[in-house]
């Protein structure tokens, strides 16, 4: 057996505790230069307001017409309303007073004496009232049929609080609690729900026979009218007449009705038809009603709908 000495004994432990610190020391360094390997994670990326919808446009070739539509969505982007002129008008003429992205024929006027037979509403005043009309009120075979004619369907906004709403309702109907109506267009009569003709003082029978129908209405012809979906969508449709076939090509009111119901339509209204139906979109018009030659008839307007961009 040897026996050490104290100073050999503390010398030899030392010697031990430097290596093993060596030891800890690589073993750390080897630690913290390996890569630490992490599950990968998608980059974040900021969260964006939903992206609002825009006016769609689309043309519809079908068996006996051509049918131009746009879809204008719901929201706070754009605003539709009424205009009128003093004088009869084309739809570039208010295209390019009004600065707007879109304009289609509106209500229903005297051509004699270019005054409206449809009620005009702006920003709450009524700027045309068919009462003011004299070849209207004073005509004795209308008689029978004026509080009809007075009461016709109208496309309306309304100011609701902070919302813009639209509806498709008859004129004598109330305003909704709460809210306030800023414009208003007649035409007539509705399609959708149902077509109310006899309702509105558009035809009229006689020991059931048809003996007024100034609309033609189940007869193909150019056709105008706005629609709103389940959605809050607004819907424009001109049907323009086929050059090849001008005397029988077009829609009657309920084949118009049931082309809206395909865009889910659940209110809509006839506007003034035959040789003033038009639309005016991207610079571009579309007329609907061609003559024996198939060439397109250009009739000026007295009322009109407008979309234009809701800017703050």
């Amino acid at each position: 057996m040897i026996i050490m000495g104290n100073s050999t004994f503390i010398s030899s432990i030392t010697q031990k505790i430097f290596f093993l610190s060596l030891i800890v020391i690589a073993l750390g360094i080897g630690l913290l230069s390996t890569p630490h390997h992490q599950p990968q994670t998608a980059p974040s990326s900021p969260v964006l307001p939903p992206t609002e919808k825009d006016i769609q446009y689309q043309s519809h070739s079908l068996e006996h017409s051509l049918v131009h539509s746009l879809l204008i969505p719901a929201g706070n982007r754009f605003l539709v309303t009424p205009a009128l002129s003093q004088r009869v008008s084309t739809l570039e003429s208010f295209a390019q007073q009004q600065k707007v992205l879109a304009v289609i024929n509106g209500g229903f006027f005297d051509p004699q004496n270019q005054k409206s037979t449809s009620i005009v509403i702006q920003q709450g005043v009524m700027v045309a009232d068919p009462q003011d009309n004299a070849r209207l009120i004073n005509n004795p075979k209308l008689a029978p049929l004026l509080a009809k004619i007075l009461d016709r369907t109208e496309f309306r906004r309304y100011r609701c609080n902070l919302t813009i709403r639209y509806d498709i309702t008859v004129h004598s109907q109330p305003t909704p609690p709460g809210c306030q109506l800023i414009d208003a267009l007649g035409g007539g009569p509705s399609l959708l729900p149902e077509l109310t003709l006899i309702e509105e003082g558009f035809l009229d029978k006689a020991n059931g026979r048809v003996i007024r129908d100034p609309l033609g209405s189940n007869q193909p012809n150019a056709r105008s009218a706005v629609g709103i979906t389940h959605d809050g969508d607004i819907l424009w449709v001109m049907v323009a007449q086929k050059p090849e076939s001008p005397t029988n090509s077009g829609m009657s009111l309920i084949s118009l009705a049931t082309f809206m119901k395909t865009f889910g339509v659940e209110k809509a209204m006839n506007l003034d038809g035959g040789s003033s139906s038009c639309l005016y979109y991207k610079g571009k018009t579309f007329y609907g009603k061609v003559d024996e030659k198939g060439n397109a008839l250009k009739r000026n307007v007295l009322s009109v709908l407008l979309v234009r961009e809701n800017k703050p």
